[in-house]
């Protein structure tokens, strides 16, 4: 697959910003951009929110999910579980 350059014009501190933050995560500002324009083109929508700040609340319970923490035992997958919830009814 070919690239093409493009040119992006903005502010000087928010290029800045943007930098520190895409660096914060792991990435540059073309694999940023990138990342967004694959994921908008995807969706057909603006995409998801990239944030270096976690909510440790939630990211809480999705480790305790995956422990099987909170539930009546471990499942090893959506599609156990839901068969478990189905066999209930």
């Amino acid at each position: 697959m070919s690239t093409k350059n493009i040119t992006i014009r903005m502010d000087e501190d928010l290029k800045k910003q943007a930098e520190e933050l895409f660096s914060d995560l792991g990435m540059n500002l073309t694999t940023a951009f990138t990342v967004f324009a694959k994921q908008a083109v995807r969706e057909q929508r603006l995409p998801f929110m990239v944030s270096k700040n976690y909510n440790t609340e939630t990211m809480s319970a999705i480790e305790n999910a995956r422990n099987g923490i909170g539930l009546s035992r471990a499942f090893s997958s959506v599609e156990e579980l839901m068969e478990d919830l189905n066999a209930d009814d």
